[in-house]
């Protein structure tokens, strides 16, 4: 049997075990281990066991996940989310749909310093799923603005996914971070349009707020300058060259521990912090091990080659493949974590589009756009059962009929993205 077959063979385990709910790291681990030892042999497969663990944790390029990481919960845990909201909140006053709105910048902002869209939707709902039930909203508004809201969190530099896809294509940090923040800001703003359409298309679906003076809207935009500030620093600190993207999280973490301080977190907080940060990090790295072993196997496999090959036979435009690649991302995240389907197919599809002759940060914003359209599109989407837990009593088809605007939405962004480049490669 040729190594090719034997890793599609291995792949389709893979599936399997991914399908008896294994866990993905395990998953990826183990059949990257075995498969390695059916196609070389035993004991080099037991030495990439041995030792790709360690060269894995002991990468200083990894050192920024733990940090950015701690970022977002010193945020949630010390509740900053309750002024960022209250802050929004004033500048939309008397707004129909103001509440909706205050929650979509809240979160583009919260994202900032959480690079977690699960986090972000979290700690988002808490605050203002209540607010706006109390006001009338309806269901299908307030929960599909809160888990689109959430997937802001994905691309908004620092944001993990960006993070993990510059290490495994060996782009710069850098250069990913800036490259998502036009996208990202785009994201927002169009989300803000869709609500905006929305309530002027059916005024039922949200009531006005409550007017707020010039004088209101200066205090509340007052309490959105602590979370801006460490946003400015670290993507101001990336883009000038005056620190490297791992020393912007620490300074990004140091600066977020600071605010929660003044906040009022107690001691009790600080080490649930610490316990949920090291909890996450782990669980991160476990998947990063699980792919770094699979990537040998990968390799050795040569299913990347083969599958450039196959295509190269169909001769597909680069347009289709890229558009093919895209629809396989946006399936894989209707039913996978963003970070772990990130690790499991970049490997294998990195090739294809290099030799379409992609430009690999491009194609890292639109990859990970087209990852957090997954989080909120049926027939799973992560973020809508976060939405779920926070708000029992409203049926997840109500939640899923809240969301499809800002699909729409999401599916119009990355036509411009992919129809105009310089949105993600103007600023790097």
């Amino acid at each position: 049997m040729s190594s090719s077959m034997i890793g599609l063979v291995c792949i389709g385990l893979m599936l399997v075990m991914m399908a008896l709910r294994a866990p993905i790291a395990l998953s990826m681990a183990a059949i990257g281990f075995f498969g390695f030892a059916w196609i070389i042999a035993f004991d080099p497969a037991m030495a990439i066991l041995e030792s790709g663990p360690f060269e894995t944790l002991s990468n200083y390029s990894f050192s920024p996940i733990p940090m950015f990481i701690m970022m977002g919960v010193f945020a949630s845990r010390a509740k900053m989310s309750d002024q960022l909201f209250s802050g929004a909140r004033t500048l939309f006053g008397a707004w129909r749909g103001g509440i909706a709105l205050s929650a979509i910048l809240s979160c583009g902002i919260f994202s900032a310093i959480s690079g977690s869209s699960v986090a972000t939707a979290a700690s988002m709902s808490r605050v203002a799923l209540p607010e706006m039930k109390k006001h009338g909203y309806a269901d299908s508004l307030a929960t599909g603005t809160l888990a689109a809201g959430g997937t802001l969190g994905i691309m908004i530099p620092p944001s993990i996914a960006l993070l993990l896809y510059a290490l495994i294509t060996e782009q710069s940090v850098g250069d990913m971070f800036i490259a998502g923040l036009i996208p990202g800001l785009l994201g927002l703003v169009l989300y803000c349009v869709t609500i905006s359409i929305m309530v002027k298309w059916k005024p039922e679906l949200a009531t006005p707020g409550e007017a707020t003076n010039f004088k209101e809207k200066l205090v509340g935009l007052k309490g959105l300058i602590p979370f801006t500030g460490v946003f400015v620093i670290i993507i101001g600190g990336i883009y000038t060259g005056l620190f490297t993207p791992t020393e912007a999280a620490a300074i990004g973490a140091f600066a977020t521990l600071v605010i929660a301080i003044v906040r009022g977190m107690n001691l009790e907080q600080f080490r649930e912090s610490l316990q949920e940060t090291l909890v996450t990090s782990t669980m991160i790295f476990f998947m990063i091990i699980g792919a770094e072993i699979f990537g040998y196997f990968l390799s050795v496999s040569r299913i990347s080659f083969e599958l450039v090959s196959f295509v190269d036979s169909l001769h597909m435009t680069p347009f289709a493949i890229l558009i093919s690649v895209l629809i396989l991302f946006m399936l894989l995240g209707c039913v996978m974590d963003s970070i772990a389907m990130l690790l499991l197919t970049v490997p294998v599809v990195y090739p294809l589009i290099e030799a379409a002759g992609f430009d690999p940060v491009w194609f890292g914003i639109i990859a990970v756009i087209t990852v957090e359209l997954g989080l909120i599109t049926p027939p799973v989407g992560m973020n809508v059962f976060v939405i779920k837990a926070f708000a029992p009593d409203i049926s997840i088809g109500s939640i899923y009929k809240g969301v499809m605007p800002f699909v729409v939405s999401d599916i119009v962004r990355l036509a411009l993205i992919i129809a105009f480049p310089i949105l993600a490669l103007g600023l790097v």
